[in-house]
């Protein structure tokens, strides 16, 4: 009579037990395939695709070198490679990317084109005044249509658009020192080395 009643609870725990199983399970599952990822990995349906079409306008007030600066459409992206950055004054990691801006905006055989993603005209304009400004074009992407049609997930993202207007890279995150160095740089190279 014992060993039926320990049998019986055995198989009750077990199926008590079952769903908190299945629930780990799909957990772990979860976090390894999503969370262990490294984001700036995956794969963007638009290489090798022409850029989208874009017509933003341009943040009242910006200026470089004493000139207006442009907003953003696709006839910047016609005869040069071109870096797009899609940032916010409001985004953390755009503030520890600037430094990398800069010093790719130094590089002759490129320039460097920014979508400002639903931010207020106020705070964009001072996060370029206090950090300084690497874009030759801005458009201002105050309800974020833009940068879905991009297909961005979150800022900051950067783009490289061939001379002939395709996009050739994409990177997700921040530019850091070193995926400059080991992927965005490369990617640069090839670009330009394109005719």
């Amino acid at each position: 009579m014992t060993t039926l009643g320990s049998a019986g609870k055995t198989r009750r725990n077990i199926l008590v037990l079952l769903p908190l199983v299945v629930f780990l399970s799909l957990a772990a599952l979860f976090f390894f395939r999503l969370g262990s990822g490294d984001p700036s990995r995956l794969p963007s349906a638009l290489i090798g695709q022409p850029a989208p079409k874009t017509d933003l306008p341009a943040m009242a007030g910006l200026e470089r070198d004493g000139k207006p600066v442009p907003g953003l459409s696709n006839d910047i992206f016609t005869g040069k490679v071109t870096l797009v950055n899609v940032w916010a004054s409001w985004c953390v990691p755009c503030h520890d990317e600037v430094p990398f801006l800069d010093e790719l905006a130094k590089d002759n055989r490129i320039q460097l084109a920014g979508i400002n993603y639903k931010d207020s005209p106020d705070n964009a304009r001072r996060f370029l005044n206090r950090y300084g400004n690497p874009f030759v074009a801005s458009g201002v992407d105050d309800r974020g249509r833009a940068s879905i049609d991009w297909g961005v997930y979150g800022v900051p993202e950067t783009f490289i658009v061939g001379r002939d207007g395709r996009i050739a890279y994409k990177l997700i995150g921040p530019i850091t020192a070193d995926n400059l160095a080991k992927v965005l740089r490369p990617e640069i190279e090839k670009a330009v080395a394109k005719k």
